[in-house]
Protein backbone atom coordinates (compact mmCIF):
# COMPACT_ATOMS: atom_id res chain seq x y z
CA UNK A 1 0.00 0.00 0.00
CA UNK A 2 1.20 3.24 -0.92
CA UNK A 3 1.24 6.07 1.25
CA UNK A 4 -0.12 9.22 0.09
CA UNK A 5 -0.53 12.55 1.35
CA UNK A 6 -2.71 15.09 -0.14
CA UNK A 7 -1.58 19.18 0.71
CA UNK A 8 -4.86 21.47 0.22
CA UNK A 9 -6.34 24.18 1.50
CA UNK A 10 -9.85 25.66 2.09
CA UNK A 11 -10.75 28.62 3.41
CA UNK A 12 -13.20 31.67 2.49
CA UNK A 13 -10.57 33.49 0.58
CA UNK A 14 -8.62 30.52 -1.39
CA UNK A 15 -12.26 29.08 -1.82
CA UNK A 16 -13.30 25.70 -1.79
CA UNK A 17 -12.19 23.88 -5.12
CA UNK A 18 -8.79 22.26 -4.21
CA UNK A 19 -10.48 20.36 -1.57
CA UNK A 20 -13.50 19.27 -3.71
CA UNK A 21 -11.49 17.90 -6.57
CA UNK A 22 -8.53 16.59 -4.45
CA UNK A 23 -11.59 14.31 -3.10
CA UNK A 24 -12.45 13.27 -6.42
CA UNK A 25 -8.73 12.41 -7.07
CA UNK A 26 -7.86 10.49 -3.95
CA UNK A 27 -11.20 8.19 -5.12
CA UNK A 28 -8.59 7.18 -8.08
CA UNK A 29 -6.31 5.46 -5.26
CA UNK A 30 -8.82 3.24 -3.52
CA UNK A 31 -6.66 0.76 -2.42
CA UNK A 32 -3.60 2.89 -1.03
CA UNK A 33 -3.55 4.89 2.14
CA UNK A 34 -4.98 8.58 1.90
CA UNK A 35 -4.00 11.60 3.81
CA UNK A 36 -5.12 14.88 3.87
CA UNK A 37 -2.86 17.92 5.30
CA UNK A 38 -4.64 21.06 5.62
CA UNK A 39 -4.72 24.07 7.60
CA UNK A 40 -8.01 25.20 9.87
CA UNK A 41 -8.49 28.67 8.10
CA UNK A 42 -11.72 30.53 8.23
CA UNK A 43 -14.47 29.39 6.43
CA UNK A 44 -12.67 25.69 5.56
CA UNK A 45 -14.18 23.03 4.21
CA UNK A 46 -12.51 20.37 6.64
CA UNK A 47 -15.75 18.71 7.20
CA UNK A 48 -15.99 17.48 3.73
CA UNK A 49 -12.94 14.81 4.32
CA UNK A 50 -13.80 13.84 7.54
CA UNK A 51 -17.65 12.83 5.61
CA UNK A 52 -15.35 11.07 3.46
CA UNK A 53 -13.38 8.93 6.14
CA UNK A 54 -10.21 10.14 4.86
CA UNK A 55 -7.49 10.51 8.38
CA UNK A 56 -6.48 14.59 7.93
CA UNK A 57 -3.61 16.15 9.90
CA UNK A 58 -3.56 20.03 10.83
CA UNK A 59 -0.72 22.09 10.03
CA UNK A 60 -0.11 25.43 11.85
CA UNK A 61 1.67 27.03 8.93
CA UNK A 62 2.48 26.51 5.47
CA UNK A 63 6.62 26.41 6.19
CA UNK A 64 8.37 23.95 4.72
CA UNK A 65 10.18 22.26 7.89
CA UNK A 66 6.42 21.08 8.93
CA UNK A 67 5.43 19.72 5.80
CA UNK A 68 8.95 17.96 5.73
CA UNK A 69 8.25 16.66 8.78
CA UNK A 70 4.67 15.33 8.29
CA UNK A 71 6.49 13.54 5.05
CA UNK A 72 9.23 11.58 7.18
CA UNK A 73 6.54 10.84 10.31
CA UNK A 74 4.12 9.07 8.17
CA UNK A 75 6.81 7.28 5.95
CA UNK A 76 4.96 9.26 2.65
CA UNK A 77 5.53 7.61 -0.74
CA UNK A 78 3.17 10.32 -2.84
CA UNK A 79 2.70 13.80 -2.21
CA UNK A 80 -0.23 15.47 -4.29
CA UNK A 81 0.11 19.63 -4.44
CA UNK A 82 -3.05 21.43 -4.90
CA UNK A 83 -1.87 24.64 -3.79
CA UNK A 84 -0.68 27.73 -5.00
CA UNK A 85 1.22 29.09 -2.05
CA UNK A 86 3.90 25.93 -2.97
CA UNK A 87 6.33 26.03 -5.97
CA UNK A 88 9.27 24.92 -7.57
CA UNK A 89 12.02 26.08 -4.41
CA UNK A 90 9.93 24.18 -2.08
CA UNK A 91 9.17 21.00 -4.14
CA UNK A 92 12.94 20.80 -5.28
CA UNK A 93 13.60 21.30 -1.63
CA UNK A 94 11.07 18.56 -0.91
CA UNK A 95 12.88 16.08 -3.01
CA UNK A 96 16.17 16.62 -1.87
CA UNK A 97 15.52 15.69 1.39
CA UNK A 98 13.06 12.91 0.59
CA UNK A 99 14.64 10.91 -2.16
CA UNK A 100 12.20 8.56 -2.69
CA UNK A 101 9.39 10.87 -2.78
CA UNK A 102 6.70 11.27 -5.94
CA UNK A 103 5.56 14.79 -6.75
CA UNK A 104 2.43 15.13 -7.97
CA UNK A 105 1.32 18.52 -8.52
CA UNK A 106 -2.17 20.60 -9.63
CA UNK A 107 -1.18 23.60 -11.70
CA UNK A 108 -3.68 25.84 -14.19
CA UNK A 109 -1.99 28.71 -14.25
CA UNK A 110 1.74 27.54 -16.38
CA UNK A 111 3.92 27.94 -13.39
CA UNK A 112 7.43 25.91 -12.97
CA UNK A 113 7.05 22.87 -10.79
CA UNK A 114 9.81 20.33 -9.78
CA UNK A 115 7.88 16.82 -9.95
CA UNK A 116 6.84 13.96 -11.64
CA UNK A 117 3.41 14.19 -12.39
CA UNK A 118 1.49 17.41 -13.27
CA UNK A 119 -1.95 17.47 -13.73
CA UNK A 120 -3.91 20.41 -15.58
CA UNK A 121 -7.57 18.82 -15.95
CA UNK A 122 -8.67 21.97 -17.74
CA UNK A 123 -10.53 22.19 -20.65
CA UNK A 124 -8.26 24.64 -21.71
CA UNK A 125 -4.99 23.26 -20.55
CA UNK A 126 -2.50 23.24 -23.20
CA UNK A 127 0.49 20.48 -23.03
CA UNK A 128 2.85 22.49 -25.02
CA UNK A 129 3.11 25.37 -22.79
CA UNK A 130 4.91 23.15 -19.98
CA UNK A 131 7.82 22.88 -22.22
CA UNK A 132 10.39 24.67 -19.77
CA UNK A 133 8.22 24.01 -17.13
CA UNK A 134 8.07 20.94 -15.20
CA UNK A 135 11.34 18.14 -15.62
CA UNK A 136 11.80 16.46 -18.87
CA UNK A 137 10.58 12.69 -17.29
CA UNK A 138 8.21 14.82 -15.62
CA UNK A 139 4.33 13.27 -16.79
CA UNK A 140 1.90 15.79 -18.45
CA UNK A 141 -1.99 14.56 -17.70
CA UNK A 142 -3.68 17.44 -19.35
CA UNK A 143 -6.89 18.25 -21.01
CA UNK A 144 -10.44 16.72 -20.73
CA UNK A 145 -9.77 13.34 -20.79
CA UNK A 146 -8.03 14.17 -17.17
CA UNK A 147 -11.20 16.07 -16.04
CA UNK A 148 -11.88 15.07 -12.19
CA UNK A 149 -15.81 14.74 -11.90
CA UNK A 150 -17.38 13.87 -9.27
CA UNK A 151 -19.88 10.71 -9.32
CA UNK A 152 -22.71 12.85 -9.33
CA UNK A 153 -22.33 13.89 -12.90
CA UNK A 154 -20.81 11.00 -14.30
CA UNK A 155 -24.86 9.33 -12.61
CA UNK A 156 -26.29 12.81 -14.18
CA UNK A 157 -25.25 12.32 -17.29
CA UNK A 158 -26.50 8.72 -17.69
CA UNK A 159 -29.55 10.17 -16.80
CA UNK A 160 -29.49 13.23 -18.46
CA UNK A 161 -32.47 12.71 -21.14
CA UNK A 162 -34.64 11.29 -18.55
CA UNK A 163 -34.24 14.42 -16.61
CA UNK A 164 -37.94 16.65 -17.10
CA UNK A 165 -37.21 20.33 -17.83
CA UNK A 166 -39.75 22.48 -16.96
CA UNK A 167 -41.39 24.09 -20.35
CA UNK A 168 -42.98 26.77 -18.83
CA UNK A 169 -40.14 28.41 -17.18
CA UNK A 170 -36.67 28.76 -18.09
CA UNK A 171 -34.03 27.96 -15.36
CA UNK A 172 -30.97 29.26 -14.81
CA UNK A 173 -28.24 27.46 -12.84
CA UNK A 174 -25.98 30.29 -10.75
CA UNK A 175 -22.57 29.22 -9.14
CA UNK A 176 -19.92 31.81 -8.24
CA UNK A 177 -17.81 29.73 -6.64
CA UNK A 178 -17.99 28.21 -3.12
CA UNK A 179 -16.71 30.98 -1.01
CA UNK A 180 -18.01 33.69 -3.41
CA UNK A 181 -15.22 36.02 -2.92
CA UNK A 182 -16.32 38.52 -5.69
CA UNK A 183 -19.47 38.93 -4.06
CA UNK A 184 -21.50 39.55 -7.37
CA UNK A 185 -24.47 37.00 -7.04
CA UNK A 186 -26.73 39.75 -6.10
CA UNK A 187 -25.94 41.71 -8.84
CA UNK A 188 -26.40 38.91 -10.57
CA UNK A 189 -30.13 38.11 -9.76
CA UNK A 190 -30.56 42.14 -9.64
CA UNK A 191 -30.35 41.89 -13.52
CA UNK A 192 -32.21 38.80 -13.98
CA UNK A 193 -34.50 40.53 -12.16
CA UNK A 194 -34.80 43.26 -14.59
CA UNK A 195 -35.24 40.72 -17.66
CA UNK A 196 -38.09 38.91 -15.65
CA UNK A 197 -39.59 41.75 -15.35
CA UNK A 198 -39.16 43.38 -18.56
CA UNK A 199 -39.99 40.62 -21.11
CA UNK A 200 -42.38 38.89 -18.59
CA UNK A 201 -40.94 35.98 -18.67
CA UNK A 202 -40.87 33.11 -16.37
CA UNK A 203 -37.25 32.52 -15.06
CA UNK A 204 -36.14 30.31 -12.19
CA UNK A 205 -33.56 30.20 -10.60
CA UNK A 206 -31.12 27.78 -8.80
CA UNK A 207 -28.42 29.40 -7.04
CA UNK A 208 -25.50 27.29 -5.27
CA UNK A 209 -23.30 28.28 -2.13
CA UNK A 210 -21.67 27.10 0.86
CA UNK A 211 -20.95 28.27 4.24
CA UNK A 212 -17.88 29.16 3.12
CA UNK A 213 -19.52 32.36 1.43
CA UNK A 214 -18.53 35.82 3.94
CA UNK A 215 -21.38 36.90 2.03
CA UNK A 216 -24.07 34.13 2.61
CA UNK A 217 -26.33 36.42 4.97
CA UNK A 218 -26.32 38.84 2.80
CA UNK A 219 -27.75 36.21 0.17
CA UNK A 220 -29.60 34.71 2.36
CA UNK A 221 -32.16 38.08 2.80
CA UNK A 222 -31.76 39.04 -0.98
CA UNK A 223 -33.29 35.40 -1.53
CA UNK A 224 -36.08 35.22 0.67
CA UNK A 225 -39.69 35.79 0.03
CA UNK A 226 -38.22 36.01 -3.89
CA UNK A 227 -40.18 32.98 -4.76
CA UNK A 228 -38.47 32.37 -8.04
CA UNK A 229 -35.06 31.77 -6.44
CA UNK A 230 -33.95 28.78 -4.89
CA UNK A 231 -30.73 29.01 -2.63
CA UNK A 232 -28.95 25.87 -2.53
CA UNK A 233 -26.12 25.73 0.77
CA UNK A 234 -23.46 23.39 0.38
CA UNK A 235 -25.86 20.85 -1.91
CA UNK A 236 -24.32 17.57 -3.29
CA UNK A 237 -26.43 17.36 -5.90
CA UNK A 238 -25.22 20.41 -8.01
CA UNK A 239 -25.14 17.98 -11.56
CA UNK A 240 -29.09 17.33 -10.88
CA UNK A 241 -29.52 21.11 -10.56
CA UNK A 242 -27.36 21.58 -13.70
CA UNK A 243 -29.50 18.74 -15.47
CA UNK A 244 -32.67 20.61 -14.52
CA UNK A 245 -31.35 24.31 -16.21
CA UNK A 246 -31.47 26.00 -19.28
CA UNK A 247 -28.42 28.11 -18.56
CA UNK A 248 -25.37 28.49 -16.60
CA UNK A 249 -23.98 31.00 -15.09
CA UNK A 250 -20.52 30.26 -13.71
CA UNK A 251 -16.61 31.70 -13.28
CA UNK A 252 -13.94 30.13 -16.13
CA UNK A 253 -13.16 27.88 -13.12
CA UNK A 254 -13.41 23.92 -12.43
CA UNK A 255 -17.00 24.69 -12.80
CA UNK A 256 -16.83 25.13 -15.99
CA UNK A 257 -15.36 21.82 -16.90
CA UNK A 258 -18.82 20.47 -15.06
CA UNK A 259 -20.57 22.49 -17.13
CA UNK A 260 -19.61 21.28 -20.46
CA UNK A 261 -19.16 17.83 -19.32
CA UNK A 262 -23.05 17.99 -18.81
CA UNK A 263 -23.31 20.30 -22.22
CA UNK A 264 -25.07 23.02 -20.58
CA UNK A 265 -24.91 26.50 -22.45
CA UNK A 266 -23.04 29.00 -20.05
CA UNK A 267 -21.89 32.34 -19.24
CA UNK A 268 -18.78 32.87 -17.61
CA UNK A 269 -17.35 35.77 -15.65
CA UNK A 270 -13.73 35.75 -14.58
CA UNK A 271 -13.45 36.75 -11.13
CA UNK A 272 -9.69 35.41 -10.17
CA UNK A 273 -6.66 36.09 -11.72
CA UNK A 274 -6.06 32.18 -11.65
CA UNK A 275 -8.93 31.92 -14.43
CA UNK A 276 -7.49 33.68 -16.86
CA UNK A 277 -6.63 30.61 -18.85
CA UNK A 278 -9.79 29.58 -19.19
CA UNK A 279 -11.09 32.77 -19.58
CA UNK A 280 -8.83 33.02 -22.91
CA UNK A 281 -9.46 29.48 -24.38
CA UNK A 282 -13.54 30.45 -23.57
CA UNK A 283 -13.12 33.79 -25.53
CA UNK A 284 -11.04 32.01 -27.91
CA UNK A 285 -13.79 29.53 -28.50
CA UNK A 286 -16.55 32.38 -28.59
CA UNK A 287 -18.31 30.91 -25.77
CA UNK A 288 -19.98 33.89 -23.44
CA UNK A 289 -17.41 34.98 -21.62
CA UNK A 290 -16.76 38.18 -19.62
CA UNK A 291 -13.40 39.50 -18.13
CA UNK A 292 -15.19 41.10 -15.39
CA UNK A 293 -18.90 41.45 -14.27
CA UNK A 294 -20.80 43.87 -17.03
CA UNK A 295 -24.75 44.45 -16.72
CA UNK A 296 -24.90 45.51 -19.58
CA UNK A 297 -23.18 42.72 -21.64
CA UNK A 298 -24.73 40.51 -19.16
CA UNK A 299 -28.25 41.47 -20.05
CA UNK A 300 -27.28 41.13 -23.68
CA UNK A 301 -26.36 37.54 -23.21
CA UNK A 302 -29.34 36.31 -21.26
CA UNK A 303 -31.67 37.59 -23.96
CA UNK A 304 -29.76 36.00 -26.48
CA UNK A 305 -30.22 32.49 -24.64
CA UNK A 306 -33.20 33.09 -22.79
CA UNK A 307 -35.58 35.13 -25.24
CA UNK A 308 -35.61 32.89 -28.62
CA UNK A 309 -38.17 34.57 -30.80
Amino acid sequence: KMNILIRADSSSFIGTGHIMRDLVLAKQYKSENIIFAVRELDGNINYKIDEEGYTKFVLQTNDFEELDKKIKDLNIDMLVIDHYEINYDFEKRLKEENKNLKIFVFDDTYEKHFCDILLNHNISANEKRYENLVPNDCELRCGSKYTLLRDEFLEAKKQNNSIKKDKKNKTIFIAMGGADHSDINIDILKEIKKVRKKNKKNIKINIVSTTANKNLKKLEKYCKNKNWIDLHINSNKIAKLMGKSDLAIVTPSVTVNEVYFMGLPFIAIQTAGNQIDMYKYLKKKKFMVMKKFDKKKLKTNLKKVLIKK
